[in-house]
């Protein structure tokens, strides 16, 4: 534990930001499961969900919630399935 108030304070700053983080993540990965649903089941339809799923994996490469390389390799994998599913 903290001893400062400082590093108290950076502290919880931190734990805020990180189930702030965690929310984001969870929304994507939760597009992502729907998208490879979608797939699965054939359904045309899913180019519209698909881009929705890029821009979220997008926002989440900019803002550091994941890295940049883990961005392009998830996308990457959609991208192969929605083109298999053609």
């Amino acid at each position: 534990m903290p001893n400062k108030k400082s590093a108290k304070k950076d502290l919880r700053k931190s734990i805020k930001r990180q189930q702030a983080n965690n929310a984001v993540k969870k929304q994507v990965k939760d597009l992502v499961k729907k998208t490879k649903k979608e797939i699965e089941a054939k359904n045309v339809e899913v180019k519209k969900d698909f881009n929705k799923v890029i821009k979220a994996i997008d926002k989440l490469a900019k803002k550091g919630i994941i890295k940049k390389n883990t961005a392009a390799r998830k996308k990457s994998k959609l991208q192969k399935k929605v083109n298999n599913l053609k």
